[in-house]
């Protein structure tokens, strides 16, 4: 403050003094320099060091950042490369072959654990499995059944808006059957899951490799595959078909309420006719679908969580690839599912 009135005569002072190139500057008498004196005669000096200098040791640092800061603004961004695309490129490629090769060992581990269970079913994690399957089967239950009614009068709504041009109101039946029971229903539920538990599961697991507990685990010669990623994978394969029966059912449900106030069809009528235009082997492939998406969802969601790094960016980060990612695993096998199943199932 005391320097202020006179930062810009003092200024030019010293700018005037620096001009004269025979001048020696001895600072070795100041007693101690702040970051204000020193970026002035750094300013009076060109922002280099004279030629003719005096200095103590303890007053080099100070001069030595401004000089690498100033030497940092002379080079400035590293001109881009040519190709750097191909850079890009395999960088992605690299980062995408450790993940593949990171979740092959994930998967290679776990059947290690369920061949040593099987051995010794004692040994096995039933609390930790109960406990995930509470959490993510039973607490699920309300959202699933909300989104699932939800569904259900919208897809009867619109499809009702379209069978009346055409007089065949009773073929909501097998739209809403095959639509809900084979398809919707399963995707609707693992979009759901990956959101609410799958995320979960990630943000537990790197909290844990936050605070080092994975590693006091470790230490104390617990397997963390089978204490950790065992549990959540069977629960979720577990959970994930009860799931898609509860949320189907409540979206034929809500199905059925709008159809009759659309179209007027009974709910007798609507419970008579869907098992003779949905084939129960269409129940059989959504119960498949529920087991495999769960399995996935887990094996996602436990992959990311344990490649948190103990900082809460990467956590953040790592928690949102598993939803994106989890998500993106649901729709390629949705779509294997429904190559492989194609002649299964269809009404004739």
């Amino acid at each position: 403050m005391a320097l202020a009135p006179r930062y810009a005569a003092l200024a030019a002072e010293l700018a005037a003094r620096a001009a004269d190139r025979s001048l020696v500057w001895d600072i070795r008498d100041i007693t101690s320099l702040d970051s204000v004196g020193a970026m002035m005669l750094w300013r009076a000096w060109g922002h280099r060091f004279p030629d003719n200098l005096a200095t103590r040791d303890d007053l080099e640092p100070v001069f030595a950042r401004l000089y690498a800061s100033s030497k940092l603004k002379e080079t400035g961004p590293e001109p881009e490369l040519p190709y750097e695309w191909v850079v890009t490129i395999g960088s992605l490629s690299l980062r995408l072959w450790r993940h593949i090769v990171d979740f092959t060992g994930l998967i290679g581990q776990l059947i290690l654990d369920i061949g040593h269970v099987l051995r010794d079913p004692r040994e096995g994690p039933w609390r930790e499995t109960s406990a995930n399957l509470y959490k993510s089967g039973v607490r699920a239950m309300p959202v699933t059944a909300l989104v699932g009614f939800l569904i259900g009068i919208v897809l009867s709504y619109l499809s009702a808006l379209q069978l009346k041009n055409f007089g065949a109101d009773i073929f909501i039946v097998n739209i809403l059957g095959m639509g809900i029971i084979r398809e919707l229903g399963p995707v609707l539920v693992a979009v759901l899951v990956a959101g609410r538990s799958g995320s979960a599961m990630t943000a537990q697991l790197g909290v844990m490799r936050v605070t080092e507990e994975i590693d006091a685990l470790a230490t104390m010669g617990v397997s963390r595959s089978l204490r950790l990623v065992f549990p959540k994978v069977l629960a979720l394969a577990l959970a994930m078909p009860l799931l898609v029966l509860w949320t189907s059912a409540i979206a034929l449900m809500g199905g059925m309420v709008s159809a009759q106030f659309q179209l007027d069809i009974s709910y007798g009528f609507f419970i008579e006719t869907l098992p003779k235009v949905v084939p129960v082997a269409n129940l059989y492939i959504a119960l498949a679908k529920g087991v495999t998406f769960g399995i996935f969802v887990a094996l996602v969601a436990c992959h990311f969580g344990l490649r948190v790094r103990p900082n809460t960016e990467s956590l953040s980060s790592n928690t949102t690839a598993s939803v994106v990612s989890a998500i993106t695993v649901v729709i390629l096998v949705d779509a294997v599912f429904a190559i492989a199943t194609r002649s299964i199932g269809m009404p004739t």
